[in-house]
Order: C-alpha cells, then sequence, then structure tokens
C-alpha cells in the first residue's frame, strides 16, 4: 500500500510555524508522505527539520490582490498536477480559498480546510459580503471544513456557510494542541524572565501585564492600552511582545503614542521564542475582537499565568472565568481595566488562578492528542 501524500499549506510561512510545528513529523513518523507550501519569507527558516521535507514556495497575498492571487491560483493548479497529493489541508482565509478551489479544479479526492478565526467578523459593507463569499466558496470546493473551536462551528452553521454535515471540531479544539513540555517553565526560562525584568527596570515587586500578539486593532490593542493607562497605580507594567502589521489593521495614533510615551508600557516586538516574557510576567490579557482556538492563552495557562480574555470563541473555551482567569465583553476598556485592576489587587485570586492553569491545560489540549486525533480524520477520509 503506498503511503499518503499530504500537502500541508498556509498562506505565510510564519502560520505554518506558529500553527503546525511539529505536526509534519508526526505525520511522517505515521508513514505519510508530507508536502509544504506558502510564501517565500525569513519564518521558513523556524520551521523545524524544514529541509527534509518537499517544500514549494508560491506567492500569496494576505490582502485581497486580484492579480496575485490569478497568479497563485494557477500556480497551485500546476504543482497539485505535478504532485498528485492525495490530501490537501489548508490553513488561513487566503491559502484555504486558492488551495481548495484549486484542489477542486484538479481533483485532488481529499480537500480540507481548517477555520482559524474569521476576518469577516469584523468586516461591514462590501468588505463583509467580499468576505462572506470567500469563505462560501472555500467550504464548497472543501471535502471537509474544520472549525478549531466548537463555538466556531456554532457560528458558521448559524451563518449558513456551509451544512453541518461538512463541519467537524478535531479533538476538543485548537489547531495544534499544547507541547506541555516545551511551555513548561525552568530555572533556565525563570533566569531569563528576571533578566529581562532587569533590563527593562521592572522592580521585582511590580505586577506585569502581558499581551503577545500582533499590534492590530483586532487584537483589542486600543483598549488594552487605553485601559491601562487609565490604572493610577505605579507598580504595574503592561509588555506588549509582538509585531506591529500597519498596512492591514493598524492601531489608533492615539494608542500609537500612548504605546511610545507611557513610563510603563513596553513595546518587545516580535519574539519567536515567547517563553522567557511568560516568566518575566505574572498576567496574561488577550482581548482579541475574534479568535479562532488562540495558542496565546493556553501558552500562558502552561506557565500557570491567570489570563483575562475578551468572551469571543476559543477564549471563553480556555478560560473559566473565575477558575484560570476572567472574562470580559469585547471591546470595552472599562470592563477590560475593572478585571486587570481585581486581579493585580487580590492576590487569592490570582493565586487560585494561577494553581488551576496548567493542569486545565494539559487535561484538555494536549499536543499529541490533537495529533493522533487528525490522523485518524485523514485515515478515514482516504480511500485505501
Amino acid at each position: 500500500m503506498k503511503p499518503i501524500k499530504l500537502l500541508r499549506i498556509t498562506t505565510v510561512p510564519m502560520s505554518m510555524r506558529l500553527l503546525l510545528t511539529g505536526q509534519p513529523a508526526f505525520m511522517r513518523s505515521r508513514g505519510m508522505e508530507v508536502v509544504l507550501v506558502s510564501t517565500d519569507g525569513p519564518d521558513w527558516d523556524a520551521i523545524p527539520d524544514v529541509d527534509t521535507y518537499p517544500v514549494y514556495k508560491i506567492d500569496m497575498a494576505r490582502a485581497i490582490d486580484l492579480g496575485r492571487d490569478a497568479r497563485a491560483l494557477w500556480a497551485l493548479i500546476r504543482l497539485f498536477r505535478k504532485v498528485r497529493p492525495d490530501i490537501v489541508h489548508s490553513h488561513t482565509p487566503k491559502a484555504g480559498l486558492l488551495a481548495m478551489l484549486a484542489g477542486w479544479l484538479t481533483g485532488v479526492p481529499v480537500r480540507m480546510h481548517t477555520v482559524a478565526g474569521l476576518p469577516l467578523m469584523e468586516a461591514k459593507g462590501f468588505k463583509r459580503w467580499v468576505l462572506e463569499w470567500a469563505e462560501r466558496l472555500t467550504y464548497r470546493c472543501a471535502t471537509g471544513v474544520y472549525p478549531n473551536s466548537i463555538r466556531l462551528k456554532t457560528f458558521i452553521e448559524a451563518e449558513g456557510f456551509t451544512r453541518s454535515s461538512k463541519l467537524k471540531v478535531i479533538a476538543g479544539g485548537s489547531s495544534n494542541g499544547i507541547d506541555m513540555e516545551y511551555f513548561a517553565p525552568s530555572a533556565a526560562l525563570r533566569s531569563q524572565g528576571a533578566e529581562i525584568r532587569e533590563s527593562w527596570g521592572i522592580p521585582a515587586t511590580n505586577l506585569v501585564y502581558i499581551f503577545i500578539g500582533r499590534i492590530v486593532r483586532d487584537k483589542g490593542v486600543n483598549e488594552l492600552v487605553e485601559a491601562f493607562a487609565a490604572m493610577p497605580e505605579k507598580d504595574r507594567w503592561l509588555v506588549l511582545v509582538g509585531p506591529y502589521e500597519d498596512e492591514l489593521d493598524p492601531v489608533s495614533a492615539a494608542t500609537l503614542r500612548l504605546i511610545h510615551e507611557h513610563p510603563r508600557i513596553i513595546s518587545a516586538g516580535y519574539a519567536r521564542d515567547v517563553r522567557p516574557y511568560l516568566c518575566a510576567s505574572d498576567v496574561m490579557v488577550f482581548p482579541s475582537y475574534r479568535e479562532g482556538f488562540p495558542n496565546v492563552p493556553m501558552q500562558a495557562g502552561c506557565f500557570s499565568l491567570p489570563c483575562i480574555v475578551s468572551d469571543i470563541n476559543g477564549c471563553n473555551e480556555i478560560v473559566e472565568a473565575e477558575v484560570n482567569g476572567l472574562i470580559v465583553p469585547v471591546k470595552d476598556a472599562g470592563s477590560l481595566g475593572k478585571a486587570m485592576d481585581r486581579m493585580a489587587g487580590d492576590p487569592e485570586l490570582r493565586t487560585r488562578c494561577s494553581a488551576a492553569a496548567r493542569p486545565m491545560i494539559e487535561s484538555r489540549y494536549r499536543q499529541t492528542a490533537v495529533w493522533e486525533a487528525l490522523f485518524r480524520e485523514y485515515n478515514d477520509n482516504v480511500v485505501h
């Protein structure tokens, strides 16, 4: 019996690194041939053992770009005819649209698309219509659609984007689960965290809120910075870890000014390894407007950080209010500030949430359990 040939595709290699790390090696260890496809970029180098896989770099635009999109579609059609995969499995909206359409046109037998958040949730007017149309076309061309959270599946069903029989959540949610061994505190990481705090001049007795993610509007950064800036306390700090994406979804000018001018807001920039920053912090704050199933609250939970998250898909499945964190309304700086203030001012709450955080993540989202469930799904869909 010939091995199953699996082609994994994301729009940009950063997404492949963040969403799929470890999966290609696991699937190969189970006898599958794995092919990786994404746009060219420096993040390829950070994907483990990437040089041991067939890799194809096809230029894809994250935003709407009809010319580039048409060229990418044609390149994928030619690639699929050459590689002849048994399964094409896509992540991210643009890669999903192009890969599912190319797979349908070339007769790839199994076409799987994972949904990890929907940009259309924050879009309005004509843009919303275009994004809805693209989503419906993606799902129509797919043989299976895999929301990475239960509530995201419910949203897709309610919107009528596709029939319910096409939808399935793998394991309990999450695109890749969480590597409990990698995201675990150690003496070395704690030492790095202490050095980071010292380099920024943060006293050991001060409290650090951390945000990890893209510094953009729909991650709730405007509300986060506004809420923090309104706090009079001098013993609290806010650390922002992530890249700015001004060309896609910039934060407001007022937010940028506060980030640059506030004496206790630190913009650390993009970090490939966020673990030392988690060790340097006390509370995770993740007030995103929309997600599928976010990695950041899971990573924070592995380091026993209490989490304050917005009441959205994924976040409200990872965090249970008053158990391992607090949940606040979306786009509500006032409620966010109150939650941040409460977490800082109530050591008993913080200790209780901290103690529950890691065990809750381990019992629900251990990575190998997610991989095994996905492997079974691959095999169940391929005609041997």
